[in-house]
């Protein structure tokens, strides 16, 4: 593995660049990379076997953290110190970090069977929402905003290489925090038997995430706030555009006016077709780029073709082309990608959704081999 350009030995972020091309304002044939994230158990393999770091494994951390003082949170900040090196000395321009409230959930758990696998893997229940009725509601143990833990965006932003700033957003979306505690089933007949239920929940949702982005907002070192939503599956969005309008994209306008207000972009992460909505993102909600593309849906330079006179275009590397092709595939890919993107600005190059830990990891360095080059 050698052959790569990555670890980067002497890495030159530049964070103010990064922003600048994503916004139009600089044009550049070599665009930044971005990635929305990085499974533990590649950046794991990666820092171990590439730069020399010992792993410290993250859950048993962030258990640690949720129980400890903030003076002993110092001494346990050692998997912060590792990520922050990971992003650093991967090539990129910023740390991302993405922490939220702990709803209460019921996932179900299967082996995760990845080559990389993590154990188990949970997904969250599909059929049977934690809250079905109003009583539901009521007895449903809703976060408070003091239960939440700060620490690593605090540390990060105040342990940043020359060059490099955070992106910030809080793990999940309105969608998303909707469908996982009601289920998709549930919101699915709730939407239609007793809305008033389900404007009622996600008003709750939404007031508690505007209260963690006025906290998130006033940490310095950040250049965006990146939420991820997914609104789509392969055909459609995943409620009607509809609903959509009337209970999620209010949240998001009121999160992207928040950021806009400190000066700072807020980008999109959405996975699915989400076509019928773009409008009302771009116009209404205002969002500043979009991350999550999947060729059979529309390939990245189509997209950039359609909409990257407005917002930017992030990452754009097809997942299963990523996880199932050789690496000159994958190299002759990323030249394309940047070929048909890169002009005007607006973009940078990177994985269509996460680099998760079914991508061979030879794929991913060649990835970022070929874009830094």
């Amino acid at each position: 593995m050698s052959k790569f350009c990555v670890p980067v030995e002497k890495p030159k972020p530049d964070s103010d660049r990064f922003i600048n091309v994503l916004m139009g304002k600089e044009s550049t044939d070599k665009p930044p990379i971005f990635d929305f994230s990085v499974d533990d158990e590649v950046m794991r393999l990666i820092l171990q076997k590439l730069i020399g770091r010992k792993w410290i494994y993250p859950y048993k951390v962030e258990a640690a953290i949720k129980k400890a003082t903030t003076n002993d949170k110092k001494s346990i900040a050692a998997y912060w110190v590792n990520y922050i090196e990971f992003w650093y000395r991967m090539g990129y321009d910023y740390v991302i970090v993405g922490i939220g409230y702990d709803f209460s959930l019921k996932p179900r758990i299967t082996k995760d069977t990845a080559e990389l696998s993590k154990g188990n893997r949970a997904w969250t229940e599909e059929t049977k929402g934690l809250i079905r009725s109003w009583e539901d509601f009521e007895k449903y143990p809703w976060p408070k905003l003091e239960d939440a833990d700060f620490f690593p965006f605090e540390y990060v932003a105040s342990h940043l290489p020359d060059g490099m700033k955070m992106i910030a957003l809080h793990a999940g979306g309105p969608l998303e925090w909707l469908t996982w505690i009601l289920s998709m089933q549930g919101l699915s007949i709730l939407l239609y038997e007793n809305p008033e239920l389900v404007e009622a929940v996600m008003n709750r949702i939404g007031n508690l995430m505007v209260r963690f982005y006025k906290h998130i907002l006033e940490i310095p070192n950040i250049c965006a706030i990146f939420p991820g939503d997914d609104m789509g599956f392969k055909t459609s969005t995943t409620i009607s555009p509809k609903h959509l309008r009337r209970y999620i994209l209010p949240w998001h306008k009121k999160f992207a006016h928040m950021a806009h207000a400190k000066g700072l972009p807020y980008f999109l992460h959405s996975c699915g077709n989400i076509e019928e909505i773009m409008d009302s993102l771009i116009e209404d909600v205002k969002i500043d780029g979009k991350h999550s593309f999947e060729d059979v849906i529309i390939p990245a330079a189509d997209f950039k073709r359609r909409y990257g006179d407005k917002i930017a275009v992030l990452g754009g590397f097809d997942m299963d082309y990523l996880s199932r092709r050789s690496p000159e595939e994958v190299r002759r890919y990323v030249r394309e990608l940047i070929e048909d993107c890169a002009p005007g600005g607006r973009f940078a190059v990177g994985a269509g959704n996460s680099v998760a830990n079914y991508v061979p990891i030879e794929n991913y360095l060649t990835l970022l081999d070929e874009a830094l080059k």
